[in-house]
């Protein structure tokens, strides 16, 4: 029998969360639901981290982290999963996640995907699960999301976090508004390009988005939706302002109005920001690498070449180059989308 789909079979699994179905909203009904319910995780930065620890600690029953990117030590001060062997190691995110994971909660099914998510893959990566999770740093990576979960009818929940301040909101199509009709005008698209890399992040904020966005994603997956608050919420931990915003459908919306789906259909280019880096990402998703022949090659052409099972890493001053299996590559040191070609051109071929 698959695992979250399971009775309580000992006393060690029903005291593991005795706690929470002692909570009236959850309840013994409300946690086998959990345990049988189904979740995927877009993104295991900061919020991701700390959204993936909640739901595996209150038994969703399966989850999927899907990421990209790998530890480094800048990522500590806030991404909770991770230590600094990760970091050292440069594990690829969803795999650092899943082992940790894993030591918290053996009795769920977790699956880590290294993964650049794009109009290509989105809707196989994304099916079969009950339930979307925002942890990423890009919008156009956000509007991806929000196309798959209007095209299926599935809810998700958007979530983000800069310096102090963050927001969240639950999406359910067909009853809420979408994340389109939330942003895609010129005044709500105003503001929305600081990043982490820019103005910084601080740990609480992406705790308490995380936590706020567990909280929805345990209201529905538990089989409570009348429980959802329906509204925009926005915190800053700095201030201590905090609001909620009723969001109406637009009723000529792209997504969720005209079923007009232009980041699924690939008709927008990303314009992707590596959240707390100097880095471009190149996209090469048609290619297959093998890590050891190119490590191989470059060894006497280039500085600090380090290799494991995920990713291949080297320096050429005054940039750091992580070349993945899948052919993507991130250059640190440069926002010069030309540079990054042409360095990926000249060492990993064109």
């Amino acid at each position: 029998m698959p695992a979250g789909t399971m009775p309580f079979v000992n006393d060690f699994l029903q005291e593991k969360y005795s706690r929470q179905i002692l909570f009236a909203g959850i309840g013994p009904e409300g946690q086998q639901r959990l345990l049988a319910s189904r979740a995927a995780i877009v993104g295991c930065g900061a919020i991701g981290a700390a959204a993936s620890n909640l739901l595996v600690r209150a038994g969703v029953g399966y989850l999927r982290i899907i990421d990209r990117d790998f530890v480094e030590p800048s990522n500590l001060q806030r991404q909770t999963l991770f230590d600094e062997s990760d970091a050292l190691n440069a594990l690829p995110k969803a795999v650092a996640a899943e082992r940790k994971l894993r030591s918290i909660n053996s009795s769920i099914s977790i699956e880590g995907v290294v993964a650049d998510l794009s109009p290509r893959n989105a809707e196989e990566l994304l099916d079969g699960v009950d339930l979307l999770l925002d942890g990423t740093d890009n919008f156009e990576t956000r509007f991806l999301v929000n196309d798959v979960a209007v095209k299926s009818s599935r809810p998700w929940i958007y979530a983000a976090a800069v310096a102090s301040y963050g927001l969240t909101m639950t999406i359910r199509p067909g009853s809420t508004a979408c994340l389109a009709c939330l942003l895609e005008s010129g005044a709500a698209a105003q503001g929305l390009e600081e990043t982490c890399d820019t103005i910084g992040v601080l740990g609480p904020i992406v705790n308490l988005i995380a936590s706020l966005e567990v909280a929805e994603a345990l209201k529905i997956l538990s089989g409570h939706p009348e429980a959802l608050h329906g509204r925009l919420l926005s915190c800053d931990v700095w201030t201590a302002h905090m609001q909620s915003i009723g969001v109406a459908r637009n009723p000529d919306c792209r997504a969720c109005s005209r079923r007009d789906f232009t980041y699924l259909e690939g008709e927008v280019q990303p314009r992707i920001t590596m959240c707390g880096r100097d880095s471009v990402q190149i996209h090469e998703r048609a290619r297959t690498l093998d890590l050891g022949v190119l490590e191989a090659r470059l060894r006497p052409l280039v500085d600090n070449v380090r290799q494991n099972d995920y990713l291949l890493r080297f320096r050429i001053a005054p940039y750091e180059m992580t070349v993945f299996a899948d052919g993507r590559a991130i250059l640190k040191g440069t926002k010069d989308p030309a540079v990054a070609r042409s360095l990926y051109a000249r060492y990993i071929g064109a």
